[in-house]
This record gives structure tokens, C-alpha cells and sequence, in this order.
């Protein structure tokens, strides 16, 4: 894997899709243990908000950097992973999501109005 030059922290791969061979592992998991049963859209969205919890919970009462580096990542893995199932349970891209939500919010909070400001695009 290569290390993008501009985002040290995305790593680039040669893959066409690596977004859609993790989600065909996750399913695969699933599905070697029948789980696909209760991965119903309600309980992926809850899924998504307790992993979510467990993610915040991580920082109460602790500084941004007293976080234990291995628990954020499992906590994120959780998190991304549930997030992913319910996309697939709905046949949706997870890029064409983001790509249409940032598109979204280019629009909302154009640069030139939002740079350095925290208000809602309704107050800018």
C-alpha cells in the first residue's frame, strides 16, 4: 500500500473497490454464522448508534490523546462495519453517498461564507 502524499492516514490501493471487498467479507462473515437473520435495517441502525456510544465513551473524561489507539480502532471497525451493512441491506453506494452528501454541503455552506465560521448554513 502506498501512503497518499496530501492525507498521510488514507492508504491507497491498486484494488478497484477495497470499500466493496471489505463489504463482501463482512457479509461473508455474517453469513458463514447465519446472522443475516437479525441484520434487519432497525437493528443495523441501532447497531450503528451503540457502536457509536461505545465510540464516545472511549473519550468521557479524557483528553482527545488519552485514548488507547488499538480501542478507537475497534470501536471505528464497529461503527463503519454496521454502517456498511445497512448500505448493502439497501442496495446503496457507500461512495455515491458520501460524493452526493459532500455535493450537499458544498452547496449548503459554500467556502466563502463557512470558512472559520461553526453556524448552521440556515445563519450564515
Amino acid at each position: 500500500m502506498v501512503f497518499n502524499r496530501e492525507f498521510p492516514f488514507i492508504k491507497l490501493s491498486n484494488k478497484m473497490s477495497e470499500i466493496a471487498e471489505l463489504t463482501k467479507k463482512l457479509i461473508q462473515f455474517r453469513d458463514e454464522r447465519d446472522w443475516q437473520q437479525f441484520h434487519n435495517s432497525k437493528d443495523l441502525a441501532l447497531a450503528v448508534s451503540i457502536e457509536a456510544g461505545e465510540l464516545l465513551e472511549l473519550f468521557l473524561w479524557k483528553g482527545n490523546e488519552d485514548v488507547s489507539k488499538e480501542k478507537l480502532k475497534d470501536e471505528l471497525a464497529d461503527v463503519l462495519s454496521y454502517c456498511l451493512l445497512l448500505a448493502e441491506k439497501h442496495q446503496l453506494s457507500i461512495t455515491d453517498i458520501i460524493q452526493d452528501k459532500i455535493n450537499k454541503n458544498a452547496d449548503k455552506y459554500p467556502a466563502h461564507k463557512a470558512k472559520g465560521n461553526a453556524k448552521k448554513y440556515t445563519e450564515l
